[in-house]
């Protein structure tokens, strides 16, 4: 008790240690850019000795080191160079290799959303094959799967599931490290012994440096006590500096900020939680840390509506003021017209001011007109602007994606073509799999972006059909064909052309569930697809 007590009179807590902590923050957000680019710099300096030469050995532990700088940077480019370990490790016949990328590849799956893929390699490997050092990173890779499962699909028993593995996992460590003692100090406060793990993490704190990889996580870790104990100023303090470590390192897989911008909701401060918001979300999308992106979606709900609500309010009141102003300056100069023509001719002061209330009057209403005009301009504007930047957000990650699973195909084809493997590259460049496969990537990424922009969709559209040909989605669907062709309608393409090229669809196939929808309509025929287009407008949110 003697050394927590020392620690917490130790500068971190200090009267003036809080605007510290933030201004630091607040400077790594503005250098944010400037700590990716330094990151990419590093990653490009390493790619640049590789040599021509390199064993398979060599090849194979020079992809495992670009696979650990972008595990949490991005996750499609670990993904990258982690498959190609595993074809190394095929070629060698190198299982204690292949198990491991395999592992590796696990973690990564399971973060970016694929989690069925990552069960089945995780069903796929053998436990009583593995070696010590393997067995660690196999109980890691349960436990994270499950972690981020459990994000995307709350039970009860994933979380004892996590509590296993965690506790398998702590059996094989060595005592000495500090990976087993942050794992023990988690295993106790899944007991709800928060009292002891804050005693073993301030002294973890106060013998670790700012540029150790686990700083982020012993930090975050005394953030996520002081939240259960209802501590505001120590668990603000340490998520500020677990996010300030996780933005110097580029760490683009991170909850700190999350936490954090619950932290300045919690306590009114909304223009940064909404700062912290956007730059945690920006980081998922990044990264491609799908059950990232799944958690912060709600936070960002709440926050933006009341960040918006904020600035409607800053809104009015300049529009207020301005108005009291134009008002005030309007009677002003009335008054010095009226005392000047007073002293001439008061009968023509009085007629002059008549006409005037009269244009005054005039004037009001078509400015009162005008205003209405622009609010509902102002909405569409919004609405527009918010589907944008979605959607760019999107595209530029989906190309990325894209690019690279090419890159990979044009690879495996010229290995194919070096080795004159023609009847395999024929084969691949006949099956339809590979489209197949992209196609339904392709369609899942629009429900989860379409729905991302307008999540009750489902709900209001079934609510324009009569109440028996309400549309009912299958287990694990989030659209179907017809839901989808009315969101494109949503979206403006409501040539049927262009509908029936992007789902792959004939003309008549899709003229023909665009008349069956009508024909359900619990609402005029001729304005059901009107009414579609109107779903999840701003104007009417409000």
């Amino acid at each position: 008790m003697f050394f927590v007590s020392v620690l917490l009179s130790s500068p971190v807590y200090s009267s003036d240690s809080t605007d510290t902590i933030l201004a630091k923050l607040n400077e790594a957000l503005k250098n944010k850019a400037h700590y990716v680019r330094l990151k990419e710099e590093r990653i490009l300096n390493f790619k640049k000795i590789k040599s021509d030469d390199l064993t398979k050995e060599q090849e194979y532990n020079y992809n495992k080191t670009l696979y650990t700088e972008y595990q949490k940077f991005n996750s499609d480019s670990a993904i990258f160079y982690i498959k190609k370990n595993l074809k190394i490790a095929s070629d060698l016949q190198n299982n204690e290799l292949l198990n491991l990328a395999n592992l590796q590849l696990v973690t990564l799956y399971s973060s970016s959303g694929k989690y069925r893929e990552s069960e089945a390699i995780l069903k796929s490997i053998d436990k009583k094959t593995l070696s010590k050092s393997l067995l660690q990173t196999y109980y890691i890779a349960y436990r994270e799967f499950f972690e981020h499962y459990a994000a995307n699909s709350y039970d009860i028993k994933y979380i004892q599931k996590i509590r296993e593995y965690r506790d398998s996992l702590v059996a094989v460590l060595d005592p000495n490290t500090l990976n087993y003692q942050i794992n023990k100090i988690q295993q106790g406060m899944s007991q709800k012994k928060l009292k002891v793990a804050e005693q073993q993490l301030l002294q973890l704190f106060a013998n670790i440096k700012e540029d150790n990889p686990q700083y982020a996580m012993i930090t975050y870790l005394l953030g996520s006590i002081y939240e259960a104990r209802h501590r505001l100023e120590p668990r603000k303090k340490f998520y500020a500096l677990s996010a300030t470590s996780d933005l110097k390192n580029a760490n683009k897989d991170n909850a700190s900020l999350q936490e954090l911008a619950l932290v300045f909701y919690e306590i009114g401060d909304v223009d940064m939680a909404y700062k912290l918001t956007q730059s945690a979300i920006e980081d998922a999308l990044y990264c491609n840390v799908q059950f990232r992106t799944l958690l912060m979606s709600e936070v960002y709900s709440i926050i933006n509506t009341v960040y918006l609500e904020k600035e409607a309010k800053r809104k009015t009141e300049l529009q207020l003021y301005l108005l009291c102003i134009s008002l005030l300056s309007a009677f002003l100069i009335v008054a010095v017209i009226y005392v000047y023509k007073q002293m001439k001719k008061v009968s023509r002061i009085r007629g002059e001011l008549y006409e005037t209330s009269q244009k005054l009057a005039e004037l009001n209403k078509d400015i009162t007109e005008t205003n209405n005009q622009l609010q509902e301009r102002n909405a569409q504007l919004s609405e527009s602007n918010h589907i944008k930047e979605e959607y760019i957000a999107h595209f530029f990650s989906l190309c990325s994606t894209y690019i690279n699973k090419l890159e990979n195909y044009r690879i495996i084809l010229n290995k194919k073509a070096t080795a004159k493997q023609f009847d395999e590259i024929y084969k691949m460049l006949k099956s339809t799999t590979l489209v197949d496969n992209e196609l339904e990537e392709l369609y899942k990424n629009f429900d989860i972006i379409f729905l991302n922009l307008y999540p009750t969709f489902v709900k209001d559209f079934n609510a324009l059909l009569i109440k028996e040909e309400q549309i009912v989605l299958k287990q694990g669907e989030l659209l179907n064909t017809e839901l989808r062709i009315f969101a494109l309608i949503r979206l403006g393409i409501t040539d049927s052309v262009k509908i029936a090229a992007f789902l792959r669809y004939s003309l008549s196939t899709i003229y023909n569930y665009r008349t069956r929808a009508r024909n359900k309509a619990a609402v005029s025929r001729n304005d059901f697809e009107e009414m579609v287009m109107k779903i999840g407008l701003i104007s009417l949110k409000v």
